[in-house]
């Protein structure tokens, strides 16, 4: 099963310095059923980029809770056997767990098949929208709309062999 791990670049620096991400648990986004349900395709390309945007997203979260880190959204994508991502079938189509999954262990570097990461020129808008993201959950329309700024910009696809590059 392809999983969708989001990450920041520091902690993207760790996994490059340890060979892996982790530890566990690990929350990952994947095609899930509640996703598949939510998006009402059977498209696995577009279930994937859906995954993709939702690790994008938790990314950002991680963000607001590290203003140190730089503002930039940072999701690898792993490859590892269905039975290790778990999806809780509790939260259904719950709009805040959708393609969530928890994986049990630390996950070997080796095992990620690409690196998606904002481009520089995201940066400002990320930033804007990691300090919004607070008052958007509550309900603040301008702070949601500079939130969807960033998520406006797509994330950028690198060969695992570049992450000594995108962490330098």
């Amino acid at each position: 099963m392809r999983v969708y791990v989001p990450l920041t670049l520091p902690g993207l620096a760790e996994a490059q310095k340890t060979g892996e991400l982790g530890p566990g648990p690990l929350t990952a986004y994947a095609v899930t059923p509640g996703l598949r349900e939510w998006y009402l395709s059977d498209d696995i390309e577009e279930l994937e980029y859906a995954a993709l945007n939702r690790a994008a997203a938790a990314s950002l979260r991680q963000l607001a809770g590290d203003p140190s880190a730089a503002r930039r959204r940072v999701v690898v994508a792993v490859d590892v056997p269905d039975k290790d991502a778990a999806a809780d079938p509790d939260r259904g189509v719950d709009s805040a767990g959708l393609g969530e999954v928890r994986i049990a262990s630390a996950v070997p570097l080796a095992k990620a098949a690409a690196v998606h990461v904002d481009a520089d020129d995201a940066e400002d808008d990320v930033s804007a929208a990691a300090a919004a993201l607070g008052a958007a959950d509550h309900g603040d329309d301008d702070a949601q709309f500079t939130v969807d700024g960033a998520e406006d910009h797509e994330l950028l696809w690198f060969g695992v062999q570049e992450i000594p590059g995108i962490v330098a």
